[in-house]
């Protein structure tokens, strides 16, 4: 597993795992990942921001954003909710779509799993995210996903403080 300070990855075949410890409580961290309103405060990354379109953290809900540029420029992306265990994991699909949620063909797709793990230190975030074949991960990381989300972990830990 590849890894700096606090961020961790590791890449086999069509998954990335990607570990993050945050020095808080699994409450605060699931609320971070589950609540639109914080989510927009750090899920892109800088000079980048996440604007929430909608949000239904359920069950079969839906979250649809944009990642918006300092240039005016928009990717649209969902998270299709499919199971929530509160506090301890939630499963989604996701994937790039149009401003009203339709999804873009020919791009990558995932299913991510984020489980939160109460530790002596803090939560410990694990994000797991399966693609349907090598090449679709291999696109997302030539877009950039690690660093784009490791930036956005960061913003995360850079908030915490005013979430406690």
């Amino acid at each position: 597993m590849e890894s700096t300070e606090k961020f961790r990855h590791e890449i086999n075949g069509k998954e990335v795992r990607i570990e993050r410890q945050f020095d808080t409580d699994v409450a605060t961290a699931w609320r971070a990942f589950t609540d639109a309103k914080i989510l927009d405060q750090w899920w892109a990354p800088k000079p980048w921001k996440c604007v929430t379109k909608s949000q239904e953290f359920k069950e079969n809900g839906r979250w649809t954003y944009a990642m918006q540029g300092p240039e005016g420029e928009e990717h649209w992306s969902f998270m299709d909710y499919k199971t929530i265990v509160p506090q301890e994991f939630y499963i989604g699909e996701d994937g790039f779509s149009d401003k009203d949620g339709n999804v873009q063909e020919g791009l990558p797709r995932s299913t991510w799993k984020v489980d939160f793990r109460s530790q002596d230190k803090g939560t410990l975030v694990t994000s797991t995210c399966t693609f349907e074949k090598e090449e679709d991960l291999q696109q997302l990381l030539d877009m950039g996903f690690l660093q784009g989300y490791e930036m956005g972990l960061q913003n995360l830990e850079d908030l915490l403080p005013q979430l406690r």
